[in-house]
């Protein structure tokens, strides 16, 4: 396998043969297999290798041009480092992409997360067994028709002309359960589980199927809830994907574009309760998704984004930064565009318990546990989102399914509704955060 030194000895050589001095490389390759079964049998086997390599290159008149290649080879890096060069001619004259200032600056020290792989037939017979004992868990249950047991290492690099040289890789191993009920006079209901971890040993499948039971179980019974406005308690994922539709709000680069609900201005600024503290983490022990530095080569590090509701950083590449004259977050993303993007939410839990919000004796409360249609539901430049959900509505502290319902609002003003942080913390495949409750938000049911 070609190492990343090689590459950067290749690009070096290339680049100078080009008459090209100025330069940057960012690629990545995925490895991964995959499978799915159906009602005991395997239903899809999949392997797959993606590489993707982005390649800069300056002129003397200091314009950047942008390709795209798969090929290392040195004949692949040589035409790659042509075109981009080629195409410089007719870069951008404003505001000019450069080399982060953090690119060769020290990296965070990451545990190695290169597990083995197991075996394809391990994989099949742990997803059968699940899909089985799922099964098993009711009578109600006939089918797991959506599921999927996947292993990946994923490597990067990125390497420039100043000697900035970095590489990491690492594994992962995911799992998703998603449940179909039939029952005589009754719709069907379905819910679902997702497990991840960094070596398959580790991986939760017991937990998985636990929660993929207890869910599905939990909706056989559902009614319609009347229209009105609830207080509304969102579960960590819930919240969580909330937070991702509206990402614009912390995104430097879109609030230069003015696509955010944030302009310059709003850094120091008061936007949500004094509840809620936020943070982007891509160091956090936690994730299992981890990275050393992003796709300019600056290091990544722990961002606080809200702390005591108020709006504390923006999310940054090299070139955001040094228009807003601050320090690169290791958010950007390589491409024809460098964009930014979060990596690892963790929102903190309160710092205190209080025994009024409790969703064991609570009376009319709303629990979303899963929003859905987030592509359809969310106007993420106006604020506004209507989005179905599964949930429950707790009535006298039982939890009662909801059949079909959507809640609406405004973010902003959610974030501002907020009237309690759970203490405890919980982990979900995209970030860490409590149980949040909001007041008076609406929701439409029957």
């Amino acid at each position: 396998m070609t190492t990343i030194q090689q590459i950067a000895e290749k690009a070096q050589s290339a680049a100078q043969q080009l008459g090209i001095a100025k330069f940057d490389i960012y690629g990545s390759t995925i490895d991964e297999t995959s499978v799915k079964v159906d009602q005991g049998k395997p239903d899809q086997v999949k392997a797959s290798n993606r590489s993707s390599v982005t390649v800069r290159v300056w002129n003397s008149e200091g314009s950047v041009g942008i390709t795209s290649t798969s090929d290392l080879d040195p004949s692949g890096l040589e035409m790659a480092l042509k075109t981009a060069y080629e195409a410089s001619e007719f870069g951008v004259k404003e505001n000019v992409p450069d080399f982060s200032p953090e690119a060769t600056a020290p990296l965070a020290q990451t545990v190695d997360a290169v597990a083995p792989q197991a075996p394809v037939a391990s994989l099949l017979d742990t997803l059968i067994q699940a899909e089985q004992e799922l099964k098993q868990a009711h009578p109600a249950i006939a089918a797991v028709p959506y599921n999927g047991l996947a292993q990946r290492e994923i490597s990067h690099f990125y390497l420039n002309s100043d000697g900035a040289l970095r590489n990491e890789a690492y594994s992962l191993t995911s799992m998703y359960l998603y449940t179909k009920t039939e029952q005589e006079g009754k719709k069907p209901r379905s819910a679902g589980a997702f497990r991840i971890s960094r070596k398959f040993d580790n991986l939760d499948i017991d937990g998985c199927l636990k929660e993929a039971a207890e869910k599905t179980i939990s909706h056989l019974d559902y009614q319609k809830i009347p229209t009105g406005k609830y207080r509304v308690v969102f579960s960590p994922e819930a919240f969580l994907s909330l937070l991702g539709a509206f990402s614009n709000i912390f995104n430097a680069q879109s609030v230069l574009d003015k696509q955010s609900l944030s302009t310059p201005e709003s850094i120091g600024t008061q936007i949500a309760s004094p509840l809620l503290s936020l943070a982007d983490d891509a160091l956090h022990p936690e994730n299992c998704d981890v990275t050393s530095f992003d796709g300019e080569g600056t290091p990544t590090r722990r961002v606080p984004l809200i702390t005591d509701g108020v709006l504390t950083n923006f999310l940054h590449s090299a070139g955001t930064a040094k228009r807003f004259n601050t320090a690169p977050t290791g958010h950007a993303n390589m491409g024809a565009k460098i964009t930014v993007s979060p990596h690892f939410y963790h929102v903190l839990g309160g710092q205190n318990a209080d025994p009024s919000f409790n969703l064991d004796t609570v009376d009319n409360v709303i629990l979303v546990d899963d929003l859905q249609a987030l592509h359809a539901g969310v106007k993420a430049l106006q604020g506004a989102f209507s989005l179905p959900f599964d949930g429950w509505w707790i009535k006298d502290g039982k939890r009662i399914s909801v059949e079909s319902a959507t809640v609406a609002g405004d973010f902003l003003t959610l974030l501002k509704s907020i009237v309690y942080v759970e203490p405890t913390e919980h982990l979900t495949p995209g970030g860490i955060s409590p149980y949040i409750w909001v007041d008076e938000l609406s929701v439409t049911g029957e």
